[in-house]
Formats: structure tokens, sequence, C-alpha cells
């Protein structure tokens, strides 16, 4: 079984952006219920099915999945519940962890999250200096929460 333990946090400045290139991603949800979300992704010509647990604290199961990409653009495209969350991903090194810093568009233009994957959920790490509030527990901030209610409608 998979296990992704991950923290999540806004970010207080924009001084990362000179750290690294994003990566466009584009992202879907065939299902998007806590209990087990299942999403489509591409990311540079590849695709991607992920199936996720509840999250309890920091930590979920997760199930990822190489699949054709014309596959996932089709799913995402004809079976996926919309907006489609559209996103550049950027990845930082710092402290010896790797950041995910995703900067959204479309229907969450304007809402920028780090993410942090750990070993441990009691494992204590350095946060880079543009680390502002944590969120990992608000549930608005999660992905698929994102499809139901976008940033812009805040």
């Amino acid at each position: 079984m998979g296990t992704e333990i991950e923290r999540k946090f806004l970010l207080q400045n924009d001084d990362w952006r000179c750290l690294a290139k994003g990566i466009t991603y584009r992202q879907g949800y065939l299902n998007s219920v806590k209990e087990r979300v299942v999403r489509v992704r591409t990311i540079g010509g590849k695709g991607f099915l992920t199936i996720k647990g509840i999250t309890t604290g920091a930590t979920r199961a997760e199930y990822e999945y190489p699949i054709p990409e014309q596959d996932a653009t089709a799913m995402l495209h004809d079976l996926c519940e919309k907006p489609i969350i559209e996103k550049k991903r950027y990845k930082i090194g710092f402290a010896g962890l790797t950041w995910e810093v995703d900067e959204f568009f479309g229907e969450n233009q304007g809402l920028i999250v780090a993410e942090v994957e750990l070993e441990s959920e009691q494992q204590q790490f350095e946060k880079p200096p543009w680390i502002g509030e944590e969120v990992t527990g608000d549930p608005k901030y999660f992905n698929s929460s994102l499809i139901i209610n976008p940033f812009t409608k805040w």
C-alpha cells in the first residue's frame, strides 16, 4: 500500500519564483468524495491515474499508475468533474527536502500553495523563508475541493 504524508502551506512572498521552472499539470476527478478520490492527470505528455484514501492528520493511502497520455486527455475532457484543475508545479529543494509549489490558473487563478512530503507526521523539517501559514488540515485547499469551490469564488 502506498502512503502519502504531506503538509501544505500558503506562501508569504514570491522569493521562490527564481528557484525553479514550472511544469504544466492538468488534472480532473472521476470521483472527489473524501473517502476515495480518483484523479486523472497529465504532466508533460504523460498520463497518470491516482487513487487516494481519506486524509487522517497529514496521512492517506495513495496509489498512482501511468496510463497513456491520450487516454488521460480523453478522460479529462469527457469524464472528469469540471472545472479541470490547471496549474504549474515548481519543485524546489530546501534543507534536504523537495518542496512543490503549485500556482493555479483558470477558475483557481491567484491561489499558490506549497507542499512537502515527509517520512512521518512527526518528522521535523526546516521551512524555507518564503513559506507562510500552514493549511494542511483545511479541506478547502484540497485540489479535489477546488473543483467544487474554486478559489475565484471564495
